[in-house]
């Protein structure tokens, strides 16, 4: 059997206990057949070390260097892109703060290969996470609610023992052949932080792949934390916030900059992209303009 080349791509900025942590789960892994690992990680401007830590532990690490100003999308963009050169079989994507389970990996692969041999030959899988102390489902797979529905209306797919059909996932571990790649190509450009994870798998969809999960779970990783119910910063805080690569996080959604909100609805939007487009801004506005009221 030929060795399956893959290239694992990370991004990181300051988590430098983190980084190390996943890197020795990564390094770690079991295969139950030929495997080579070439990683490639962004550190985006890490000020705790984190670059030097990763080359006098895994000095076998591509690592590239950012500015501070990447965020999750760009960071993987460029980690993606160096990583194209090789031209490997797969392409992983791996969050830093995602800790491995010893044979993550190989499932995935197995799952690609039973996929690929029922014909789901341009698959991408994803593997699912659950919290390291309460075994809680936090990321994987989503499916949308429908077409009249906003397409980030979703609800998360909780894996089973058999690998399940999605629309999108999100980025914490994924496989993505070359087979997908050669379609789709690299993350979006246009896109800072948010959303670039879901994009991608819905691309994926309209160019004829297809998106799944892998049985069981494949590492931990915790959810991040929303804010408190009713906490409603001033409109001047939040307006400036949604401008931010990482915009304005309410308890159930993250308002994000209305140029790149724009970009994906109405990619992925249909006809009723402009509603949905600036549907997820009333929970916002009317609550901080009743909080701001003009002054006599």
């Amino acid at each position: 059997m030929n060795c399956a080349r893959l290239a694992v791509l990370l991004t990181c900025y300051n988590r430098k206990s983190k980084t190390l942590d996943c890197l020795q789960r990564l390094f770690n892994q079991d295969f139950t057949s030929e495997v080579s690992l070439d990683v490639y990680l962004v550190d985006d401007g890490s000020t705790d070390g984190t670059a030097d830590a990763i080359r006098q532990t895994y000095p076998q690490v591509k690592i590239f260097s950012g500015t501070g100003s990447l965020f999750w999308n760009g960071g993987m963009r460029y980690a993606f892109e160096e990583a194209l050169k090789g031209d490997y079989d797969y392409y992983v994507w791996l969050n830093d703060d995602t800790m491995l389970y010893p044979n993550a990996l190989a499932a995935l692969l197995e799952t690609s290969a039973q996929l690929a041999a029922k014909g789901e030959d341009k698959a991408i899988v994803a593997g699912s996470t659950q919290d390291p102390d309460t075994q809680e489902f936090t990321y994987g797979g989503i499916k949308q609610h429908g077409p009249l529905f906003p397409p980030f209306k979703v609800r998360s797919i909780e894996p089973t023992d058999t690998p399940q059909k999605c629309d999108a996932m999100c980025g914490n571990i994924v496989l993505i052949p070359r087979s997908v790649v050669q379609r789709v190509g690299n993350l979006d450009p246009q896109l800072t932080h948010y959303a670039g994870d879901w994009d991608y798998g819905l691309r994926a969809k309209q160019e004829g792949c297809t998106v799944w999960i892998a049985p069981g779970y494949q590492g931990t990783c915790p959810r991040n934390p929303t804010p408190e119910p009713g906490s409603v910063p001033k409109l001047e805080e939040g307006l400036k916030k949604m401008g931010q690569p990482k915009g304005l996080a309410l308890q159930d959604v993250t308002l994000q900059s209305f140029d790149e909100w724009k970009i994906i609805m109405k990619r992925h939007g249909g006809l009723l992209w402009p509603i949905f487009w600036l549907l997820p801004y009333r929970r916002l506005l009317p609550t901080m303009l009743f909080r701001n009221p003009k002054k006599a």
